[in-house]
């Protein structure tokens, strides 16, 4: 309970460590960190003027994957929550199995290009995650045939799927076509080196690559500020692939992360001092209205769905937590869809449901912190 009350203590107060968060936990797309800039003296009108955006993070049970009958329903599923995490904005999906232990002994994890035959759930959810989230022109580059037999096949599966509809566009900002210019493009460097440069090549889906300012490795993917000229000769830019969202406030798509069991999805947060709001969704949660629901100020907010027998079972296995109480591991433990009239609600539907359930409140939180930031 302390550390819950000392979770929304700090989220009543966000702008304190926001800035010292985004720049020491997002990383540039090519693995380097941030670098440490001198600090720069803010006013007090720049410091109102500056907009503060929150993380959403929502996680889900791998095994949701294993009650699907075949390949393509199971890649159907897959798709719905790639394009729910999209329309709503997601920031991270959290991938994670039902695991007694915390070491992280998954297939994708130790190995992401590993397509043995017992891939797990999860390792499958987070494959095709990734995928529908790069945008089109880099995949083939990103997501090469492997030599493995089976997932020569799973590529055509894909394909396959595509052209069915099972696998839609998720349609991002980042996803541009041809003829489309924007402040920021999703890239990958090339093996050929840039004419009269010593920068890197970066195919970044216009009719030509351009030319970064570093030498990187072949088949890295970037981020690259184009800015607004035009002229494709002109040296670019890579920058953290937070910087369109921080800077220009565009959705910039998800990031995918795996979590052996739920409480190391709690445990591994990638931001620092962690996710300060808790929400757990289960049909025996407690009935509110959306109305009636009071998020308070956040600066990382985590929602969870579970798998086959709900976040309750996730919990009851997880020998880490040593409370197997779903409401004192949450801050909020809720039904997002009561008096339903199917005796089971699929996690893909749950998803859907409780994201535009909690719209409203967070749109309230946001302006309380909003407000909060301008008056101090």
């Amino acid at each position: 309970m302390a550390k819950k009350k000392k979770r929304e203590a700090e989220a009543q107060n966000p702008e304190k460590q926001d800035q010292d968060n985004e720049a020491e936990n997002h990383e540039l797309p090519n693995g380097d960190s941030h670098k440490k800039k001198k600090k720069k003296k803010i006013d007090k009108k720049e410091r109102v003027e500056a907009k503060y955006i929150p993380t959403l993070t929502i996680a889900v049970a791998g095994s949701i994957i294993d009650n699907t009958q075949s390949y393509e329903l199971a890649t159907r599923l897959a798709g719905q929550i790639a394009r729910a995490a999209t329309i709503f904005r997601i920031d991270e999906v959290v991938v994670f199995d039902n695991k007694s232990n915390s070491e992280n002994d998954s297939i994708y994890r130790t190995n992401p290009d590993n397509s043995a035959e017992n891939e797990s759930g999860a390792d499958f959810l987070i494959r095709v995650l990734k995928y529908l989230e790069t945008p089109q022109y880099l995949r083939k580059a990103l997501f090469p045939m492997h030599n493995s037999l089976r997932f020569v096949g799973e590529l055509r599966m894909f394909l396959a799927c595509i052209l069915q509809g099972l696998l839609p566009p998720l349609d991002a900002p980042h996803h541009l076509r041809k003829h489309e210019w924007a402040p920021f493009r999703e890239g990958v460097t090339l093996k050929e080196r840039a004419p009269n440069s010593s920068g890197t090549l970066v195919d970044v889906g216009l009719n030509k690559n351009v030319v970064i300012d570093q030498v990187l490795d072949p088949g890295t993917r970037v981020t690259v500020a184009m800015g607004t000229d035009r002229n494709l000769d002109a040296v670019r830019q890579v920058v953290s692939s937070s910087k369109p969202r921080d800077e220009a406030g565009m959705y910039w798509g998800y990031k995918v992360r795996y979590a052996s069991n739920i409480s190391s999805v709690l445990r591994e947060c990638p931001y620092k001092g962690g996710y300060d709001h808790l929400i757990g969704t289960s049909e025996h949660g407690v009935v509110i209205k959306s109305s009636d629901l009071v998020i308070p100020s956040f600066r990382h907010l985590l929602i969870a769905f579970g798998g086959l027998a709900g976040l309750e079972e996730c919990i009851e296995e997880d020998i880490n937590l040593k409370v197997k109480d779903a409401r004192e591991v949450f801050d909020s433990y809720l039904n997002t869809c009561p008096d339903q009239g199917s005796r089971t609600i699929r996690t893909e539907e749950a998803i859907f449901i409780s994201l535009q359930f909690f719209r409203e409140p967070i749109s309230r939180a946001l302006e309380r912190t909003q407000r909060f930031t301008k008056i101090n």
